[in-house]
């Protein structure tokens, strides 16, 4: 079940229906058993991918979490529950994980934000995830910290930008990152307003990439898909699309007055919901990035929110 990454760390990947389909949980050898890097999903299939493993006879001494997204953080409580094992966080995750126990708010967010931005009403049956972020954590590191992960050492790295408290954990000697979401191999993370807060994640996430330089890298190690070995030409590609995306979106918003939604439908044609939400929330937050830059600017008319390109 466990493949070999590189000395001391393997990997886990745990499957599920839905949403990113997977979750990469890599698990770094201590002398204690393992520091196992995200958990993946709350599902029945993911559970019992951890249950065959333990049956193993493998041990776990606690889990480190790089973001709290419920792919990640989904399993926190049922080890820590179920399987007596401390579950350490961000000093910012845990406050990520107070806003998701209120789930009506948040709720209420989401469906303010869809409307003001012209998008569908939010699913009356979406459902409620509240419950795996009501647990208190055993411990909490922040930005500039060392930790110990089994028995290695990792500085750790605030990369905020797809999640407000995501971080990746970065080893000088080895030049060595286990990276997360901020930069997978194949597709462009999403960089999304999960909370219904509007603020501009897009920029935060251009100045955290940018930082990527001051972490030479030769192994990445993923929160989906393969392992990243040549992290400044993927950074760089990366970029590409992201700058690709804006000029299209600038481009569209230079013709007429659109919404948010009338952008996405533009880019992207029309989706079910579970399908759309992403890619809305990757144009929105485009927009949003754009209007600071002072490209376009944004205006109120019958209760929608229409951007326009600032000439």
């Amino acid at each position: 079940m466990l493949v070999d990454v590189c000395e001391g760390i393997e990997k886990l990947v745990v499957r599920f229906a839905g949403g990113m389909q997977e979750v990469n949980s890599y698990l770094v050898k201590g002398e204690n058993g393992y520091t196992v890097i995200d958990t993946g999903i709350y599902a029945e299939e993911a559970i019992a991918t951890w249950e065959a493993l333990f049956d193993t006879g493998v041990e776990v001494e606690k889990v480190v979490l790089t973001h709290t997204h419920q792919d990640h953080i989904g399993l926190a409580r049922w080890f820590q529950e179920q399987k007596g094992v401390p579950v350490f966080i961000s000093k910012l995750g845990y406050k990520e994980m107070l806003k998701h126990r209120d789930k009506a708010r948040i709720k209420g967010n989401l469906a303010d934000l869809l409307h003001m931005h012209g998008g569908p009403d939010l699913p009356s049956k979406i459902g409620n995830d509240s419950f795996i972020y009501e647990f208190e954590p055993d411990g909490f590191f922040d930005e500039t910290d060392t930790m110990l992960l089994g028995n290695q050492l990792f500085e750790v790295v605030w990369t905020p930008g797809h999640a407000p408290d995501h971080y990746c954990f970065y080893q000088k000697d080895r030049k060595l990152m286990l990276i997360g979401d901020h930069i997978l191999n194949r597709i462009s993370p999403v960089i999304g307003l999960w909370t219904g807060e509007e603020f501009n994640p897009l920029n935060d996430y251009f100045a955290s990439v940018e930082r990527m330089q001051h972490y030479p890298t030769e192994l990445a190690l993923p929160g989906h898909g393969g392992n990243i070995h040549h992290l400044g030409e993927r950074v760089q590609t990366l970029l590409q699309g992201h700058e690709h995306r804006l000029e299209e979106v600038e481009s569209m918003v230079k013709a007429e007055s659109l919404t948010a939604n009338e952008v996405c439908g533009k880019i992207y044609g029309s989706l079910h919901f579970s399908l759309f939400i992403s890619p809305f929330m990757a144009t929105l937050t485009r927009l949003i990035y754009l209007e600071s830059m002072d490209k376009v600017y944004r205006f109120h008319q019958n209760g929608k929110v229409y951007f326009r390109f600032n000439q």
